[in-house]
C-alpha cells in the first residue's frame, strides 16, 4: 500500500446520509466512485429496512444511472410489495442531488426446515497463501484497489480473461460498524468485470450498467471469492457471470451487463 487507508469506505452523516472517504475512488478517475462500495451501502440500507425478523436477501439487482460522484449521498428505501414471508424493496442512493444508482431486492424468509438441501456443485478453491499487489496495465495504485486484499488463484488484473480470485475489505463499510458478509461481498463483487477483462484496458473500455446477485445462503466474511467470466459479442454487448463463495463454500452466481468500446 503506498498510503494510509481511511477509517472506513463512509462515515455516517445523518439517518441516511454518509461522506465517502478517499477509499471509495476507482482507477479511472479520482472523481468517481468504484461500484463495490456503493453497491454495499445500499444493500446495507435495503438489509437494514424494518421487517420481519425472519426475511433474509435472495436477489439484489442494482442499476447504475450514471458514474457516481465521490460526494456526499443520501438513500431512500420503500416497500413495493409487502409481505410476512416474502417482500420486494426499492433503494434509490442520491449523489450531489442526482439519482445515481437504484436497486431493488426480494427478501424471503428463512425458515430452516423448509426444503431438503440441494448443494450447489461448485468447489471453491483453496485461500491462496501470498497476497497479489499488481493492479492493471497503466495503473500503479488506486485507493478501492489498495483498501482490499487480493490473492488471485487464477489470472490477475494484468491478464486479459477468466479470473479465480479471494479478496477482502481491509476497512469496514461504515466507520464504527462491523462490516456484515453481504455488504463484504458486494464490496468486492462490482470487480468481477475488472479482473476478468476480455480485453486490455488501454484499447477498450467495458462499462457495467448493472449487477444482479442472486443468493441461496447469506455470505460469510472476512474472505469473498469470485470465479468470473467475461464475454461478448463483437457489437460491443457483453456479459460477466460469476461464481460467487466465501470460506465455507459456495454462496450464489451474479451477473453483469457491459458496454464494451475502443477507447
Amino acid at each position: 500500500m503506498t498510503t494510509p487507508l481511511p477509517e472506513a469506505f463512509y462515515t455516517a452523516t445523518g439517518a441516511q446520509s454518509w461522506q465517502p472517504s478517499t477509499a471509495v475512488i476507482g482507477p479511472w478517475s479520482k472523481d468517481f466512485q468504484h461500484g463495490g462500495p456503493p453497491i454495499a451501502l445500499l444493500a446495507r440500507a435495503l438489509r437494514r429496512h424494518p421487517g420481519p425478523e425472519a426475511l433474509r436477501i435472495a436477489r439484489l439487482t442494482v442499476e447504475f444511472l450514471g458514474p457516481v460522484p465521490v460526494a456526499p449521498c443520501e438513500i431512500e428505501v420503500r416497500v413495493l410489495r409487502p409481505g410476512k414471508r416474502i417482500e420486494l424493496l426499492q433503494a434509490q442512493m442520491t449523489v450531489a442531488g442526482r439519482p445515481a444508482l437504484l436497486a431493488h431486492a426480494w427478501r424471503l424468509e428463512r425458515l430452516p426446515g423448509s426444503s431438503p438441501p440441494v448443494a450447489d456443485p461448485y468447489v471453491p478453491p483453496a485461500l491462496p497463501a501470498h497476497e497479489d499487489t499488481e493492479f492493471f496495465p497503466g495503473v500503479e495504485s488506486f485507493p478501492y484497489g489498495e483498501a482490499l486484499e487480493w490473492r488471485f488463484v487464477r489470472g490477475g488484473f494484468r491478464q486479459a480473461g477468466p479470473a479465480l480470485v479471494w479478496g477482502h475489505p481491509r476497512i469496514p463499510l461504515v466507520a464504527g460498524e462491523p462490516m456484515h458478509g453481504l455488504e463484504g461481498l458486494l464490496t468486492l463483487l462490482d470487480s468481477a468485470n475488472g479482473v476478468s477483462a476480455a480485453h486490455d484496458i488501454r484499447t477498450h473500455t467495458f462499462v457495467p450498467v448493472d449487477l444482479t446477485l442472486n443468493l441461496h445462503r447469506e455470505p460469510v466474511g472476512p474472505w469473498f471469492g469470485m470465479d468470473a467470466h467475461t464475454m461478448a459479442d463483437e457489437g460491443g454487448i457483453g456479459t460477466v457471470t460469476t461464481a460467487v463463495f466465501d470460506g465455507q463454500g459456495p454462496v450464489g452466481r451474479s451477473l453483469h451487463t457491459l458496454f464494451v468500446r475502443p477507447r
